[in-house]
C-alpha cells in the first residue's frame, strides 16, 4: 500500500497505556533473536543474541538466560523489586553510584546491584522477596511464549527498540515528562505533585477532549497534576468507562490509561505478576479494535522506566534539558534513562515494523507529547518535547488493516504465589499521601483509619477509595 504524506490526519484518537518498571530487554530483548534480529518486514532489530552477561561480585560471568514457561517463578521474575532510583541506575550503568565524566556506560553492574538490593530488601519488612532469588535472576529475560501478547502485537504493528525513558530514575519523574516534559528538576518520588503545565491543560486550551482512566480506582495521575486536580469529574474514570467509551465510539481525542497499583494488580511492577498486565494489555487493544473508530486510532503501549531490570543497550547522552530547573542529585537532564518496551499499534501500521527515529534524538516519552501536539497543533510544553521526535511516520499504510495479530493468542496466567500479596504498594502509599491531604471535612464516625494505621494492601486500597469518594462528594455540595 501506499505511504500517506500526513498520516497523522488519518488518526483522531491517540491512547497510551504506561505500565510499569521492565526495560526493554527483559520484555522484549528475545522478540526476533530465532531469526537473527531481523523482522519479518527485514529490519534490524536491537534484540539479544543470547551472549550477552554481566559479572557478579566475584568477576564472574552472568549470561542472560531465558526465563521457562510454567513454572511457579515465570512471572513473578526477577522475583523481588529492583533498586530503580538514580544513585540505582548510575550503579547499574557505570558501576558506582555516581556517573563519571563522561558518563560513558558500560552496564556491566546489573548483577552487583541487584545482590545490594536483595541484602537489603530481605531486612525490610516493607518487600518481600520470592524464595529462591538470587542476584543472578537480574539477567531472567521473557521470551514471545512467556509473553505471548506482548510479543504478538510487537511482531503485528510496531516496537520501538530505541524508546528510552526520559530520566535515568524511578517512576514518578519520568511520568511526570510523559505528562508535562519535565520534571521540574525532581530526580526520585519523594516529590509526589508537579505544578508544571500538563497536556491535559494544554488540550483543553486548544477545546481537545481528553480523558484519564484509571484501572479499578480513580487515576492517580489526577492527584499528581496540580493543573488538572480540580477539573471535572467527566475528565476521570475508570477501566469499565473506558471500555464503555470506546464500545460507544464516545473516546475523547486523548486518552491516558492507568494500571491497578496494588501488588496484586496488573501494572507489571516487579515482583507482582506479569500474567496480569497481559491480560490488560489484551483488553486495552480489544477494546479499541472492536471499537467503531478502530480505523482512527493510535495505540502507544509503553512503561514509565526500566525497574531495575537489565537492558545491554547504553542509553544515549544527547537529551535536550526541559527547562533551567537545577536538578537533584546534580543531574543535568541530559542523560536519557535506559531502555524501556514501547509498542506502536494502529491498523495503519505494516506488521513487523521496527521503528526508529531518523533524529539524532531518539524516542522517549515526550515523544508521546510530540506526537499528540502534531496531531492537534498545540504548542510545546517544554524545550524537551519541543525537541522531541514525534511517531506520525511509522502510520504509512493509506487503508486499515483488517487482520488481527491476536487472533488465536492465549493469554497466559501465572501459576505461583505472588510473594507480594497484599503488601501495600509504593504507588498506593503515595497514591494515600497525597489522598491524606484532599480537602474535605473531618470523616464520618465509622470511617477508615488514619494513613498511620493501614497495613495490607486491602486497607489502602478502601483508605483510598473512601478520601476520594468523599472528596468528590464534596466538591458538588
Amino acid at each position: 500500500m501506499a505511504t500517506s504524506s500526513n498520516s497523522l490526519s488519518a488518526i483522531n484518537h491517540i491512547v497510551v497505556l504506561m505500565l510499569e518498571n521492565r526495560s526493554f530487554d527483559h520484555m522484549l530483548g528475545f522478540l526476533y533473536t530465532d531469526a537473527g534480529n531481523v523482522s519479518p518486514a527485514g529490519q534490524a532489530y536491537e534484540g539479544l543474541t543470547g551472549n550477552e552477561s554481566n559479572p557478579d561480585a566475584s568477576g564472574t560471568a552472568v549470561s542472560v538466560f531465558k526465563i521457562q514457561g510454567g513454572t511457579s517463578s515465570t512471572y513473578f521474575m526477577p522475583g523481588a523489586d529492583p533498586g530503580e532510583g538514580y544513585t540505582a541506575t548510575n550503579s547499574q550503568l557505570f558501576g558506582s553510584n555516581t556517573a563519571p565524566t563522561p558518563p560513558v556506560a558500560t552496564g556491566q553492574g546489573f548483577v552487583t546491584n541487584f545482590a545490594y538490593t536483595l541484602s537489603w530488601e530481605s531486612k525490610s519488612k516493607g518487600y518481600s522477596i520470592l524464595p529462591g532469588t538470587t542476584a543472578n535472576d537480574i539477567m531472567g529475560m521473557h521470551t514471545p511464549q512467556t509473553l505471548p501478547v506482548l510479543s504478538a502485537l510487537a511482531r503485528g504493528f510496531a516496537v520501538c527498540d530505541h524508546w528510552y525513558g526520559s530520566v535515568p530514575t524511578e517512576t514518578l519523574p519520568n511520568r511526570a515528562f510523559a505528562h508535562a516534559a519535565t520534571s521540574q528538576g525532581h530526580m526520585d518520588d519523594k516529590t509526589k505533585t508537579f505544578t508544571a503545565p500538563s497536556i491535559f491543560g494544554a488540550l483543553s486550551k486548544q477545546n481537545i477532549s481528553w480523558k484519564i482512566y484509571g484501572y479499578n480506582a480513580e487515576p492517580l495521575t489526577r492527584q499528581t497534576f496540580t493543573d488538572i486536580t480540580n477539573l471535572a469529574d467527566t475528565y476521570f474514570g475508570q477501566f469499565t468507562d473506558f471500555q464503555s467509551d470506546a464500545a460507544n465510539g464516545s473516546l475523547p481525542s486523548y486518552v491516558f490509561l492507568e494500571p491497578s497499583w496494588g501488588s496484586s494488580g496488573n501494572s507489571q511492577h516487579p515482583n507482582y505478576d506479569v500474567a496480569l498486565g497481559e491480560q490488560f494489555i489484551h483488553d486495552v487493544y480489544y477494546a479499541l479494535r472492536n471499537s467503531p473508530s478502530w480505523s482512527q486510532t493510535l495505540l502507544i503501549i509503553t512503561y514509565d522506566e526500566h525497574g531495575g531490570c537489565y537492558d545491554h543497550v547504553s542509553p544515549p547522552t544527547n537529551a535536550v534539558p526541559p527547562d533551567s530547573s537545577a536538578g537533584e542529585y546534580g543531574f543535568d537532564f541530559k542523560r536519557f534513562g535506559p531502555r524501556v518496551p514501547t509498542l506502536l499499534i494502529s491498523p495503519l501500521i505494516p506488521a513487523g515494523t521496527v521503528f526508529r527515529t531518523s533524529s539524532a534524538i531518539p524516542f522517549d516519552h515526550t515523544s508521546i507529547l510530540k506526537t499528540v501536539e502534531l496531531r492537534w497543533n498545540v504548542p510545546a510544553l517544554t524545550a524537551r518535547d519541543a525537541a522531541a521526535p514525534d511517531v506520525s511516520a511509522v502510520l504509512s499504510l493509506t487503508a486499515a488493516r483488517t487482520d488481527d495479530p491476536l487472533s488465536g493468542v492465549a493469554v497466559p496466567q501465572s501459576k505461583g504465589t505472588n510473594p507480594s500479596a497484599n503488601k501495600p504498594s509504593h504507588l498506593q502509599q503515595v497514591y494515600a499521601e497525597l489522598a491524606a491531604h484532599l480537602p474535605m471535612p473531618d470523616p464520618a464516625p465509622g470511617a477508615q483509619p488514619g494513613i498511620a494505621k493501614l497495613e495490607t494492601s486491602d486497607d489502602y486500597d478502601r483508605y483510598i477509595k473512601q478520601r476520594v469518594d468523599a472528596w468528590k462528594a464534596h466538591r458538588k455540595q
